[in-house]
């Protein structure tokens, strides 16, 4: 019997390790990622590439427009990305509201499709924007909603949501990443990607991808602006 795990796979640094990971734990992986109505598409093409390198059963990428409702720097044409030195304590415009909370919904959909009883996400609660979807205590909640949402759950086939790197800096991310035979050239962070494929340097996804590789002792084969 094969193991069958749905990946969120979003093109970036924290998704392209997670996927490496649910392979080399032997899972098959259907991986799922996004057309949300974000300015930066780019990210899908990633993806797909990451999916063909390890060997994903299956990707999809789900057309949905949380885009609609605006709200963030990374849907709304109006709200600029700022520089992660403009960035306060508070939770940043770069935070879509309730996207985890959808993507996986969707996942959990496909998994009871598919037979998995697995989900693998790459939210990260260290090295992290301040996003509330991305603590413990979210995933912990959501796990709880899946399995009395869905009929596997309630016939006792529980459902599991992994976050593995939730509690890894972004440094021993990237060292894990790379035992796992991650090539993090092939990834993207970058909220303001260039036309060219050149990150900016300065959003806080670019900061804390650079501080990592930095952590890391690793040199960063990221192609700035």
């Amino acid at each position: 019997m094969s193991k069958k795990a749905v990946i969120l796979l979003s093109g970036g640094l924290d998704s392209a390790t997670v996927l490496a990971g649910a392979r080399a734990e032997g899972y098959d992986c259907y991986c799922l990622s996004f057309s949300y109505g974000q300015k930066q598409i780019a990210e899908i093409g990633y993806a797909e590439q990451l999916a063909v390198r390890f060997k994903a059963t299956e990707h999809r990428v789900a057309v949905i427009d949380i885009g609609a409702f605006g709200g963030s720097a990374l849907t709304d044409e109006l709200i600029d990305v700022p520089n992660a030195k403009d960035v306060d304590n508070e939770i940043p415009v770069t935070y879509v509201p309730a996207r985890n909370t959808v993507f996986l919904a969707y996942a959990l959909g496909w998994a009871e499709v598919l037979g998995s009883r697995d989900i693998f996400v790459g939210v990260n609660a260290v090295d992290y924007s301040g996003y509330p979807d991305c603590r413990p205590e979210f995933i912990d909640a959501f796990e709880q909603m899946a399995n009395l949402a869905t009929r596997a759950g309630i016939e006792g086939q529980k459902m599991t949501i992994h976050a593995p790197l939730i509690q890894l800096s972004k440094g021993d991310i990237i060292k894990k990443g790379l035992e796992l035979g991650v090539d993090y050239a092939q990834t993207v962070s970058c909220y303001r990607l260039s036309d060219s494929g050149e990150a900016c340097g300065d959003c806080d996804s670019c900061v804390l991808r650079k501080t990592g590789f930095l952590d890391a002792g690793i040199a960063d084969p990221t192609r700035y602006l």
